[in-house]
């Protein structure tokens, strides 16, 4: 007789399988079901296609009187009075809910799918929390990953921490699925996640990358956008301290008296001496010939007024033509939006003022002609070996933890350029709060200290105290 176990995992292998076509793109539609009367009010109606998978249906809980409803505009309709404000809500109410299902779409593995009212199912859990918390005599069993998602529901933060988080969720559920090959009967629970599990997700996090080609159903069941890369300490240390930010709110929100990292203490990252160019080296980068390459002596404009202004490359391509106010760049870092939102102003200097003259006559609201993130990247370690800038240096290999040593130009990036920021007003100020201010960074931030290195000159300023 075939093994169960295994006989599942090919059901589930087979079934879950993505299409080989992937030119579809998912589209959705709002509607409604008129009765005979039309005098009753109508439940909107959603529908989700995707070519690869066919469609899906949630029937919503917002309504709307028949006849002003506007079947192509999918809202009420334009040409019937009604009041502006509420028009634009209930408007707001269709656009926010196709863009949910289009992230629970997007965030849904394949096998959750084929399940009866999926769908709908998940859109109550987010909308509805409150009604998915644990009772007392309620199962603990099931409620992980349901709890893990409401907790991303109500937790602050950018998008993109948030993609992270979700992110571990799946590495969460994809170590579920290899767990239960030893125990069949294994479900996360918010009471048996021990130190013991713990270690036992670090050693699938060191061999995640390998599993993927011995257990590919696996990723199949529960897949990224792209295949795992071996995880360095410092990564694994990440993915552990959003797992404990977790636990930290189950806590907090009484879901469970299981602390799980009361014992299991994350490991310190492993961080080298921060990586700065010089104000020497900027200028010279800055006076370096690049009129045969005119691709790349824009991108050297752009880098060295990051260099000037300190800016994360997020906030960088985000700056506007109105984010210059007196002869100073003023913005909301895109860290502290969604937390405690505070406004950095750095004003201008000489070279900063002469690199946005020669951008002004450009026809865009665009602060400076941005490419994308990676392509600028690319384009500063070419500007680097092409001014010379080859010197060697210490980093950290982030896989190892050992030092490497390696051309500045190969490690040369955006985040360069807000360390070089960082690094050189901290050789001429000694303030770190000072410093801090024109950053963006909190006061006491630990992640400042990587921004400033503690050399000689600064030492040797010390010393001089004691004469």
């Amino acid at each position: 007789m075939p093994n169960f176990r295994h006989f599942q995992r090919l059901v589930v292998q087979i079934l879950c399988k993505p299409a080989k076509n992937t030119n579809f793109m998912a589209t959705i539609k709002a509607f409604i079901r008129v009765s005979k009367t039309k005098n009753v009010a109508a439940k909107v109606r959603f529908r989700l296609s995707d070519g690869r998978v066919g469609q899906f249906f949630h029937t919503s809980e917002i309504t709307i009187d028949p006849k002003i409803w506007d079947a192509k505009t999918e809202g009420i309709n334009p040409k019937v009075p009604y009041d502006k404000d509420k028009r634009n809500a209930f408007n707001k109410l269709i656009s926010d809910r196709k863009r949910l299902i289009l992230n629970i779409f997007s965030e849904s593995t394949q096998s959750e799918k084929l399940e009866a009212k999926w769908l709908d199912k998940k859109i109550t859990s987010i909308i509805n929390p409150v009604s998915n918390k644990p009772t007392a005599n309620s199962s603990n069993e099931n409620t992980f990953f349901r709890l893990y998602d409401q907790f991303l529901n109500e937790k602050d933060g950018t998008d993109r921490i948030k993609q992270h988080y979700k992110a571990v969720k799946r590495m969460l559920m994809r170590f579920e699925i290899y767990h239960q090959i030893k125990n069949p009967d294994f479900k996360f629970m918010l009471d048996n996640v021990d130190t013991n599990l713990l270690r036992s997700i670090e050693t699938y996090l060191i061999n995640e990358h390998l599993l993927f080609k011995s257990h590919g159903y696996i990723f199949e069941t529960v897949p990224d956008s792209r295949p795992p890369k071996q995880k360095g300490k410092n990564r694994r240390n990440k993915i552990f301290r959003y797992v404990r930010t977790f636990f930290n709110w189950a806590i907090h929100n009484e879901y469970t008296t299981n602390n799980p990292f009361s014992r299991f203490k994350i490991k310190e990252d492993v961080v080298g001496s921060p990586i700065y160019i010089s104000i020497e080296e900027r200028n010279h980068l800055m006076d370096y010939d690049l009129s045969a390459k005119p691709r790349l002596a824009i991108q050297r404009d752009v880098f060295v007024f990051q260099c000037l202004i300190g800016c994360r490359v997020g906030d960088l391509v985000k700056l506007r033509n109105d984010n210059i106010i007196d002869s100073a760049v003023e913005y909301i870092p895109r860290k502290t939006k969604d937390g405690r939102p505070v406004t950095v102003r750095v004003p201008l200097n000489a070279t900063a003022k002469k690199i946005l003259s020669r951008y002004s006559n450009i026809e865009t609201s665009k602060l400076l002609p941005f490419i994308s993130k990676q392509k600028y990247n690319d384009a500063i370690k070419d500007i680097f070996e092409m001014a010379g800038l080859t010197r060697m240096v210490t980093v950290i290999n982030t896989i190892s933890g050992n030092e490497e040593k390696k051309s500045l130009n190969q490690v040369a990036s955006s985040h360069l350029a807000r360390r070089t920021f960082a690094g050189n007003l901290y050789k001429k100020v000694k303030d770190p709060s000072l410093v801090g201010s024109l950053t963006g960074h909190k006061e006491g931030s630990r992640a400042f200290a990587r921004y400033r290195m503690i050399d000689d000159d600064i030492k040797n300023d010390l010393v001089k105290l004691l004469e």
